[in-house]
């Protein structure tokens, strides 16, 4: 995190080089190691991906596939932080809906690959289908590319967090300081500040890593908790989206078009409404308690549906009372 806003600090010259690295090194640990283990080191026949292994049981597939999602909403994440650097990049009407689109499909398309490696090339699957390998990716790692090579592996994946900590630092930093610019933040007038070297927001960046150390000091002390907190954050990202997407829906049925240079055409209304339904059912399994791991407190078990309740009702009191404060706000 420090690496990642001393190089947020240091311009977006500085910013984009790093990034560059960060994306190379993930491309290639996660493509390279994909074949290598699809290649070389593979122990299960492609039928496995057409195998329940018995953990289908009596219930509803509708469940299991809605679980399985869950995948792809941690998976396919990221994309929103193209759109918050606009400002900064040129012709930003072209350029920032085609980074949207390969961030989605190069990045979904990597991790795909290096997914089906890792079945492919796992030890004993059928014990990682049971649970009894919680953590199967090191064991796989471990299994195939002995010590050394998963060191190897896991400076590489490094440099990837890097990159996508730094692309979360700017995205983040951008959207407090578009905030504070326009007076709609406490203490705007401090945040909307940018320097006068590098003209980034320097006190947006140093004020949104506040949160992320002080979650990284708590998850180091509570391990178990990483997972029901990333859930809530996840859940409050994709309310965030969903509610964008409403509102166009919302527009599109009173007859509003899109005028940009990107458009979906005469798919723009179906995509809208599936993008919708999507968001709203990856919520619903976001923010589902944890019901069957014994001795977790009842907060423990309901962590993110509360996390994304004290968020909501935050911003719904904020809305309300720039209402009351100037009745012109929309």
């Amino acid at each position: 995190m420090a690496i990642g806003l001393i190089s947020n600090l240091s311009g977006g010259k500085t910013l984009a080089r790093v990034s560059q690295i960060g994306l190379a090194g993930e491309l290639i640990g996660i493509i390279i190691v994909g074949l290598y283990l699809i290649l070389f080191q593979r122990k299960n026949d492609w039928s496995v991906f057409f195998d329940s292994m018995g953990a289908g049981g009596e219930g509803s597939y509708l469940t299991a596939f809605l679980g399985a999602s869950l995948v792809g909403l941690y998976l396919y994440y990221g994309f929103e932080a193209c759109g918050e650097v606009a400002e900064e990049t040129p012709n930003p009407a072209r350029s920032i809906p085609r980074s949207m689109i390969l961030t989605v499909t190069v990045g979904g398309f990597a991790a795909f690959f290096a997914f089906a490696g890792y079945v492919l090339a796992a030890p004993d699957l059928p014990q990682i289908v049971s649970g009894e390998i919680a953590n199967p990716i090191p064991t796989i790692l471990q299994a195939t590319l002995g010590t050394a090579g998963m060191k190897i592996f896991l400076a590489i994946v490094l440099i990837s967090f890097l990159a996508g900590v730094m692309g979360q630092q700017t995205a983040v930093s951008r959207l407090v300081y578009s905030f504070a610019r326009d007076d709609m933040f406490p203490g705007s007038r401090v945040i909307a500040r940018t320097g006068e070297k590098h003209h980034v927001p320097h006190n947006a960046l140093l004020i949104t890593n506040i949160l992320p150390v002080l979650l990284v000091v708590y998850v180091y002390f509570s391990p178990d908790s990483l997972f029901r907190i990333a859930g809530f954050q996840v859940t409050a990202g994709y309310c965030a989206f969903a509610i964008v997407v409403l509102a166009a829906l919302r527009a599109r049925l009173k007859g509003w078009r899109p005028a940009g240079q990107f458009t979906l055409g005469r798919w723009g209304h179906t995509v809208n409404v599936v993008a919708l339904v999507y968001l709203l059912a990856g919520m619903v399994v976001l923010a589902k308690p944890d019901l069957t791991t014994e001795g977790l407190a009842w907060y423990d078990r309901w962590i993110a549906l509360l996390g994304f309740s004290i968020v909501a009702l935050s911003g719904l009191r904020t809305y309300v009372t720039d209402r009351s404060e100037d009745p012109e706000t929309p």
